[in-house]
Parts: C-alpha cells; sequence; structure tokens
C-alpha cells in the first residue's frame, strides 16, 4: 500500500486528510445515535455507568492486540484493515439485533465505543506523522473541521433515513457499514497518492521505550495524558445528565433517537463555528495552551448555570460545552502538541493515553456517579453531579497550565 505518486502539497494533503476524517465521522454518527437509544430502550438511564465501566476493561485487553497488530503492519495498512474489519462486524451485530436483548445492546455499545476510539485515534495519528508542526498550525483547525461537518452530515442522514424511509434505528448499522467500506477504499487511493508519507520535522521530543514506559518516561507526555484523562474524567458525569434528561423527555425509541441526532447535527453546527471563528484566532495570537483551556473553562460555565436550574436546555447546554469543544478547538489543540513527538511512537503512545488512559478515567468518572446516586436524594442528584463537574474542571485547568510550562521546557531541549 505504498505511495505510487509525488508526494502532495500541504494544501491538498490537507484537503485529503479532511475529507478522510469528514467520512470516518460520517459513518460513526450512523450509529452513535443509535447505540444510546438502544441502551436507554432496554437498559435506562442507569444501565450507562457499568457498560462505560465495561467498555473500559475490553480495551484494556484490546490494546495489547492493537499494538501488536501496528508494530507488525504498516499504518496505513492498519486503518484501511480496521475500518474493512468493523464493517463486517456491523453486519454482524444487525443479525443479532434482530432478536437481540440487553445483553446484545450493550456489547453492541462496547464495541461501537472502541470503533469510534479506534478509528478517530488512528486518522490523528497518522496525521501527526505526515504533518510538519508549522504546517498543522497552519491547518489543524481546517483538519479538524472534516470531522465536525462529518458530525453534522451523519447527524442529519441518520435522522432523514429514520423520518423518510422505512428504516429503524437498528437499520443504521448497515449504512455505517456502507460508509466504512466507502472510507477503506478512499484511505487506499490516499496512500497510493503519497499522503501517508511521513516528513521529518525539527524538533522532535526524544522518547526512551515504548507504549505505556514511553509514556510514564517521558514528562510532557504524562502531562498531555493527565490533561485528556482530566477531560474523560468529566465526560459521563456530563453524558449521565444529558441522557437523564433526554430519558424523561423522550421515552419512545424512534423519538428518542431522532432527537439525539439532530441534537448531534446542531451540537456539530456550534462546533463548526467555533473551529472556523474561534479555533484559528486562538491559536494564532495566544498558542496551542490556551485552546487547551477553553474546554474546561466553558464547561465550568455551563455546568454552573446547569447547576442553578437542571433541565433539558441546560444540559444541552453543559453537552456542548463539553463535547461540541472537545471536537473543535481542543482537539485540534491536542493534537499538535503530538506533532514534535518521535512518530514511530506516537501511534503506540496515543493508543495508551487515548485508549487505555482515557477509558480507565471514565471508569473512575463512572464509579463517581454510581457513588453519588447511591449517597444522595434523587432530588438531589443533578446539584450534586454538577458540583463534582466544576471540581473536575478546576483541576483541568491546573493541569493544562503545567502542560503549558513543561511543552516550553521540552520544546528548548529538543533544539538543543
Amino acid at each position: 500500500m505504498g505511495a505510487t505518486g509525488a508526494m502532495p502539497s500541504a494544501m491538498a494533503r490537507a484537503a485529503m486528510l479532511f475529507t478522510s476524517f469528514l467520512l470516518v465521522i460520517l459513518a460513526y454518527y450512523q450509529v452513535k445515535a443509535a447505540s444510546r437509544s438502544l441502551l436507554l430502550e432496554y437498559g435506562g438511564a442507569d444501565a450507562f455507568p457499568n457498560v462505560w465501566i465495561g467498555s473500559a476493561l475490553v480495551l484494556l485487553g484490546f490494546i495489547g492486540v492493537y499494538n501488536r497488530l501496528v508494530a507488525r503492519f504498516s499504518r496505513p495498512q492498519v486503518v484501511v484493515g480496521s475500518l474493512l474489519v468493523f464493517a463486517l462486524l456491523l453486519g454482524v451485530f444487525r443479525v443479532l439485533l434482530e432478536n437481540g436483548g440487553l445483553a446484545t445492546v450493550v456489547v453492541f455499545y462496547i464495541f461501537v465505543d472502541i470503533f469510534s476510539v479506534v478509528l478517530v485515534e488512528q486518522f490523528w495519528s497518522l496525521a501527526n506523522s505526515v504533518t510538519r508542526l508549522d504546517e498543522g498550525h497552519r491547518s489543524y483547525w481546517f483538519i479538524a473541521s472534516g470531522g465536525l461537518f462529518g458530525g453534522v452530515a451523519g447527524g442529519l442522514v441518520a435522522s432523514a433515513l429514520l423520518r423518510l424511509t422505512p428504516m429503524g434505528t437498528a437499520d443504521l448499522l448497515v449504512s455505517c457499514a456502507v460508509l466504512l467500506v466507502v472510507t477503506a477504499l478512499f484511505n487506499v487511493a490516499l496512500s497510493r497518492r503519497g499522503v501517508f508519507t511521513e516528513v521529518q520535522a525539527e524538533p522532535r521530543i526524544a522518547l526512551r521505550g515504548d507504549g505505556l514506559k514511553a509514556v510514564l518516561g517521558n514528562r510532557y507526555l504524562v502531562l498531555i495524558a493527565l490533561v485528556v484523562c482530566l477531560s474523560q474524567l468529566a465526560e459521563p458525569v456530563v453524558e449521565f445528565q444529558f441522557l437523564r434528561a433526554i430519558d424523561a423527555a423522550y421515552p419512545e425509541v424512534d423519538r428518542r433517537t431522532r432527537f439525539i441526532a439532530d441534537f448531534f447535527t446542531v451540537m456539530g453546527f456550534v462546533a463548526i463555528g467555533i473551529n472556523f471563528l474561534v479555533t484559528p484566532l486562538v491559536h494564532r495570537l495566544l498558542g496551542t495552551i490556551a485552546g487547551l483551556a477553553a474546554q474546561p473553562l466553558t464547561l465550568a460555565g455551563a455546568t454552573l448555570a446547569f447547576a442553578a436550574q437542571p433541565g433539558l436546555i441546560t444540559a444541552a447546554a453543559m453537552k456542548i460545552a463539553d463535547r461540541g469543544l472537545s471536537y473543535s478547538i481542543n482537539r485540534a489543540s491536542k493534537e499538535l502538541l503530538f506533532i514534535p513527538v518521535d512518530p514511530a511512537l506516537t501511534f503506540q503512545a496515543k493508543a495508551w493515553i487515548d485508549m487505555l488512559g482515557y477509558r480507565m478515567f471514565k471508569v473512575l468518572g463512572s464509579g463517581m456517579i454510581k457513588a453519588v446516586t447511591a449517597a444522595v436524594p434523587a432530588a438531589a442528584v443533578s446539584a450534586d453531579l454538577a458540583w463534582l463537574t466544576f471540581a473536575i474542571c478546576a483541576a483541568w485547568v491546573i493541569a493544562v497550565a503545567m502542560l503549558g510550562v513543561e511543552q516550553r521546557r521540552a520544546m528548548t531541549h529538543a533544539r538543543g
């Protein structure tokens, strides 16, 4: 799957990466709403913390297999192979869901969780290895926007299929599988065009060891991991509040799926606006670290509003402040941090950070939800979880500030 033509220009490469990311997220959004709606139907909102814990444990076993694949095959081969395997498994799940119960839905939700993490992180690991740091500052906001447009289009397509065709929630697995095959073919074409040819960017932050050892042996990566993991500690708390509000407002499964799909579309438009109007300005004037601080600061404000007036509207605002900024300015800022890291180890280091550490903190967040819901009266759950989220945001901002100090030190050392 090697390159057969001249390496494309930076602008052409950015446009191709934009399209690749758009296709990945377009496919994912076909089943994102379906997986959540089906779990609400069979298990209710209270099932989610347990399922999130199960998903993290599955990823713990999966990550070792994944790193062996990355070590054995080229990165483009791993990406294309993953897309085709996930498409095949979606077909299997469509058959199983025909007469499936809660157990099938739980396994399907965990599968979708793994599928989203793997494909998104694979994409960014490839992008980081083929992009120079100065080029990334100019283009990453645009490349990240491919995922945002994919999310908007995916939500619109999923909602339209449910509204305008005889398709039901489970049928969205088929449209997702088709899109994954298209994405695999597109990536083969990109590889042949030389898009995935690695560039040598200077300076590079050297790592010792590989995988988890490389992460733990480098303070810069440890602080990146801390920032990423604190974002994930907040995410399940926000998601739980949002899902509880949806469950109360929409008891019927297909109406609930349509609402979730429509909400993802709205959130996508908000994120697109942020990425085009705010992200380039912040990166140019204030830098990457300021971009990383935007999400916890905004989420803290939305959380205060939810604590004052719990409900679907304020829960939705909190969700947009969390995921809307995560998918836009935070994503572009976070990935810029990896460009100076040795690309030979980026795939494995990111796997430990974004798959294992990310999910382990989601387990911790899920445990916090269970502890709060068990310890306080039902009427007090929303307020207590809101203050928990606010405390996480405070720790998150402190970690971002520490990362900024370490980034300057590491880059100064790398330049010699």
